[in-house]
């Protein structure tokens, strides 16, 4: 058992030593942000625990926005209905101790029917799970990691906020990709995320600077889609916590300012057998090491990259990260360690996998992994080919698909995505693509600073 995960009968024990005395009950949201109660230790223990007291959440919270807003167009829960309540079911292997938090222990929960007690489909981690379920049917399992990136501020949130979230500081005044120097100065926070995720059960890999000034990457070792996601979005919240904590600020937005690069989630896949110990993906006389299997894998990510695209890129925010020579990529395309393409093949042997390059750092991975797995099966299952390896500068080459430029062109890919519907059901697809169209809605009905400026005084 990795360092900082617990057993049921140690968080028992650390109730009853009084080292323990909170445990957050959590699920993730259709944002891929953590929503749940704070239970009491003793409570956990006397009636949780052993199950014989459910814990309940509104059911709005799988159809609200980003500022909690209760949407229209939803049929799994409305104002007609009445929004009633869900059921949270502790998975308990996900049980650990949250270092930055005093006497804290975290669980994440699936969420279900209260009255039924069968899985909440429309749930992002049941989207997941059902994704995980069809390849194991088919005799695979798909590992995955995610390479998440932020931006570092001197103000603390309520000072941000104060400013509008314009003007901020950012934590360095030079770009610090990869730059020692300038991220030791930054070292007194980010080791205490670094140290901090990794003491809640979630390995971490290394830290670095990124390609911004004040950007981070914190990458954490790759693991089965759930466990990854769940991993994806604890650390998350504790990027968050940990800089309030010191007074400081972070964002994920996909791109929090013009003058800047954006921000990154790359997501890394490989595929092994039924029994996760053996890799499916190289083979050192094959074309580009490709398996067959592997090969088609790779041709389904490239096949469905645009009409599973708002899966990668949730927010109208999220396609201003799309620009030339920024990091970010612009066509899918594929080659080999080549960053100017959407997917990117890097590794040798075991550690052969696919990178794609798509994902901002305001994607929820439950959705983001489910569409690569949805996607990678599309491939395997019609026998697809990859379009030709690319090699060059994929910003500048004339004939190749792009991603989305913005999210309605990426609304009306998905939905008619038949891969989407046949991959997740009628039912998710259609909650899912709610939730595309309300953001959409949301941002025609918003006056811009940049309309302000330019507009207030000249018509």
């Amino acid at each position: 058992m990795a360092r900082g995960m617990l057993t049921v009968e140690e968080l028992d024990d650390a109730v009853a030593a009084g080292t323990i005395d909170t445990v957050l009950v959590v699920f993730p949201d259709l944002q891929g942000r953590l929503m749940g109660k704070r239970v009491t230790g003793r409570y956990w223990v006397d009636h949780m625990a052993s199950g014989r007291a459910p814990i309940h959440a509104c059911n709005y919270l799988l159809a609200v926005d980003v500022d909690m807003t209760p949407l229209p167009g939803y049929r799994f829960a409305n104002w007609e209905q009445g929004y009633g309540d869900v059921a949270l079911q502790p998975d308990l292997v996900t049980l650990r101790r949250i270092p930055w938090l005093e006497g804290t222990a975290l669980v994440v929960c699936d969420v279900l029917d209260e009255h039924t007690g069968a899985p909440v489909e429309v749930s992002p981690r049941r989207i997941l799970q059902r994704q995980v379920e069809r390849a194991a049917a088919a005799g695979y399992t798909v590992m995955f990691g995610s390479e998440l990136e932020f931006f570092l501020f001197r103000e603390s949130p309520e000072e941000a906020a104060a400013k509008g979230y314009s003007g901020l500081t950012p934590h360095s005044d030079v770009i610090e990709d990869y730059h020692v120097l300038q991220t030791t100065r930054d070292e007194y926070l980010v080791r205490a995320i670094r140290n901090g995720v990794d003491g809640a059960g979630i390995p971490v890999e290394f830290s670095k600077g990124e390609a911004g000034r004040g950007q981070h990457e914190i990458n954490l070792v790759y693991s089965t889609p759930v466990e990854m996601a769940d991993r994806h979005v604890i650390y998350k919240n504790a990027a968050k916590e940990i800089a309030s904590q010191h007074g400081r600020s972070v964002t994920f937005m996909a791109k929090y300012s013009p003058d800047e690069v954006g921000s990154s989630c790359h997501i890394h896949s490989s595929l092994w057998d039924a029994d996760g110990t053996t890799s499916l993906t190289w083979d050192a006389d094959a074309p580009d090491h490709l398996t067959p299997v592997f090969r088609a894998w790779l041709a389904g990510q490239v096949e469905c990259g645009r009409e599973l695209a708002w899966m990668y890129a949730p927010t109208v925010n999220s396609y201003k990260r799309y620009q030339p020579e920024s990091w970010a990529p612009t066509a899918l395309a594929w080659s080999v360690d080549n960053r100017t393409c959407g997917f990117r093949l890097v590794g040798r042997g075991p550690s052969f996998r696919l990178e794609s390059r798509i994902p901002g750092a305001d994607v929820n991975p439950y959705l983001a992994f489910a569409a690569t797995i949805a996607a990678g099966l599309h491939g395997i299952e019609h026998g697809a080919e990859p379009p030709p390896r690319f090699d060059g500068n994929a910003y500048a080459a004339d004939g190749l698909v792009r991603v989305p430029t913005h999210l309605l062109e990426a609304i009306e890919a998905f939905e008619r995505s038949k891969v989407a519907v046949d991959a997740f059901g009628e039912e998710v697809h259609e909650h899912l693509l709610n939730t595309a169209r309300q953001e959409w809605l949301a941002f025609t009905r918003a006056v811009t600073d940049w309309e302000r400026r330019r507009n207030f005084d000249q018509w």
